[in-house]
């Protein structure tokens, strides 16, 4: 939250800090019918003739319209008598209420956006609802509250009654001893409901503040002066609020160690949803105190890797939008929105520190951080790499929608050669690392930069030879130069070459698809293709692929690609590479196990990034800063 004045006075007093007059919000999640709850508004004072009442059309972080609005049904207006008042509904978004002044209460229906079948823009699950009566609620706030014209800084109270079976996660800290609200529940027996209720300054710090509630599955982890909470919904509890903490918890060390020991927030939330339904798309959404992760329903070893890099990528946000950013996500137009040019600052930055971590703290080996660029690269090279980034980001919603993915790969390499670039002109000393930490201390939560001047602040904080990295290869149209770039660490860039790297067995070229038990099966489809793992497997044309190194093998379908992942993380560690296949052998099918000693194998590659076989001592000494830990 915000720093407050008079903080010594509110003590003392031991006065609440928010208005006496705020937006108060009820939702009651035991009363559900048709995947819709009822939300009710005491509102503030109206002091104009006549109203409008938004629902967001699009909230920061996401880059794409949501249109909010149309999830919301029956919307009423009552004055102080409880009399009805008139309402015209607008568009998707706004509602105009008139005689507004006379205005004390709105009521309406919200439906999720998981399983709705109303047109309209697609949401992205992270960002969006969920409503599954006595199991789950996704609560992104944005698809449930809405606010007045002009009237976005007002305090917010949301009280939520809920079953006392239910916990409500969030990286809100919920007031104490809230009075039970019956009203919404008459007929319910009160003994067996809970209401939370939380504080929030404005309607900025609400839409940042998402929830889940569920059966209670969380864990904590203490991490410097941050509690970070983990709450997971697994509908067939394939997976724990355990186990996922103790797979980030290195990850979340080695993040506090990189940020300086010290955290800018005192509790923080992972809340993930696990689905157990096939899924074309999953990810991650960030939030200054939280993140919102949609992913299918799988096991920890299957999905440990991914859990770690998105967690990585998500919980760095609390660098970026929280202490630093522009005046457009600062105060941000949830329904005519202005979009800031530096994507490159708030995802891209945050997707290079999400891998530096790793490689700095040993989570992952240096060939590895090479390997994890290199994708990057090749990424990248399939969207208009002249495009300036500057104007990719002013243009995200609209024009340049499709090249958003971009700002994970190439976002990503900006952040790389500035850092490089940063270390060479320091002799090691400064990087990005500092540079984000100067901007956040120079701006903070509550300080937003102005867009256009951002690259000037930069230079002042480093070097002026920056300006010319800034204008070249961030708002210009030059490519970067990565030979160049990662030459000065070390770094060979291979164009059209071969690399070593271990083998799955199977292959885009000698794999097929078939029906085996009714499901879609893996199969060796073209036996020359086989590498030479497979080869020395024996495996042949027809094998179905029932197991790999003790792991069963999927179907084909949205849990293949999570297990793949898995094996990336396992194969390295193996002295020797079994899998399990379905053979015929004189004309009957049976179960036939291959094993044989694990090995690398050369592939073809669009480009590679290795090692410098014979680095001189300044491309070491430079290699060391960027890759290791500030001494």
């Amino acid at each position: 939250m915000k720093q407050l004045k008079f903080v010594l006075l509110a003590l003392l007093l031991s006065t609440s800090v928010f208005a006496a007059d705020p937006y108060k919000y009820t939702v009651d999640l035991t009363r559900v019918a048709d995947d819709k709850v009822f939300v009710e508004l005491e509102t503030p004072k109206i002091k104009e003739k006549e109203i409008i009442f938004y629902m967001p059309k699009i909230i920061p972080g996401t880059y794409a319209i949501a249109d909010y609005g149309r999830m919301v049904s029956d919307l009423k207006a009552y004055d102080k008598k409880g009399k009805l008042m008139e309402v015209e509904r607008l568009d998707d978004n706004s509602w105009k209420i008139s005689n507004a002044k006379k205005l004390r209460k709105i009521t309406y229906m919200v439906e999720d956006t998981y399983d709705t079948d109303k047109p309209g823009p697609d949401i992205f699950q992270p960002a969006g609802t969920n409503i599954e009566e006595g199991k789950n609620f996704i609560i992104n706030t944005s698809g449930f509250f809405g606010y007045f014209e002009g009237m976005k800084k007002e305090e917010f109270e949301l009280n939520f009654i809920r079953s006392k079976e239910f916990y409500g996660a969030t990286g809100l800290k919920a007031e104490s001893n809230p009075p039970l609200i019956g009203k919404l529940s008459p007929e319910a027996n009160h003994q067996d409901l809970a209401v939370d209720q939380f504080k929030v300054e404005d309607y900025d710090r609400l839409v940042d503040s998402p929830l889940m509630y569920s059966k209670a599955d969380t864990a904590i982890i203490k991490v410097a002066n941050t509690d970070v909470l983990i709450a997971s919904y697994s509908p067939n509890k394939r997976i724990t609020a355990a186990q996922i903490a103790e797979s980030i918890r290195e990850v979340l060390s080695a993040q506090n160690e990189f940020l300086g020991g010290k955290l800018p927030v005192d509790k923080y939330a992972f809340l993930f949803y696990f689905t157990d339904q096939p899924v074309t798309s999953y990810g991650a959404l960030e939030h200054s105190y939280s993140s919102v992760y949609y992913m299918p329903e799988q096991t920890i070893e299957q999905m440990q890797q991914q859990l770690r890099d998105f967690a990585a990528h998500e919980f760095f946000h609390i660098v970026t939008p929280l202490n630093i950013h522009s005046e457009e996500i600062g105060s941000f137009d949830f329904n005519n929105p202005k979009m800031s040019r530096h994507l490159w600052l708030y995802e891209g930055m945050t997707e290079y520190f999400a891998g530096s971590v790793q490689v700095k703290y040993g989570l992952v080996t240096p060939e590895q951080y090479l390997q994890m660029l290199q994708e990057k690269i090749i990424i990248s090279q399939q969207f208009k790499d002249e495009l300036p980034f500057t104007e990719l980001s002013l243009g995200a919603l609209d024009e340049h929608a499709d090249q958003y993915y971009n700002v994970y790969q190439k976002g990503a390499l900006i952040g790389a050669a500035l850092d490089i670039r940063l270390r060479e002109l320091s002799d090691g000393a400064y990087g990005v690392q500092n540079m984000m930490a100067d901007l956040s201390k120079k701006y903070g939560p509550s300080k937003s930069f102005k867009d256009e001047e951002l690259f000037d602040e930069i230079v002042d904080l480093t070097y002026p030879e920056i300006r010319n990295f800034l204008t070249t290869y961030v708002s210009g149209t030059t490519p970067l130069p990565y030979k160049e770039i990662f030459a000065k660490v070390g770094v060979d860039v291979i164009d059209n070459g071969t690399t070593k790297q271990h083998s799955f067995a199977i292959n885009q070229n000698n794999i097929t698809l078939v029906q085996h038990k009714g499901e879609q099966r893996l199969a060796i489809g073209n036996e020359a293709a086989n590498d030479a793992l497979a080869n020395a497997l024996g495996l042949k044309k027809g094998d179905i692929i029932l197991a790999m190194n003790g792991d069963k093998f999927p179907a084909y379908g949205p849990e293949l690609n999570a297990f793949l992942g898995a094996q990336v993380q396992k194969i390295p560690g193996l002295e020797t590479f079994t899998m399990t296949v379905w053979r015929e052998v004189d004309g009957e099918g049976k179960e036939v196990k291959l094993s044989a000693k694990n090995q690398q194998v050369e592939v073809q590659i669009p480009l590679g990034l290795q090692f410098t076989e014979n680095p001189s001592e300044e491309q070491l000494k430079l290699r060391d800063y960027w890759l290791k830990p500030a001494r």
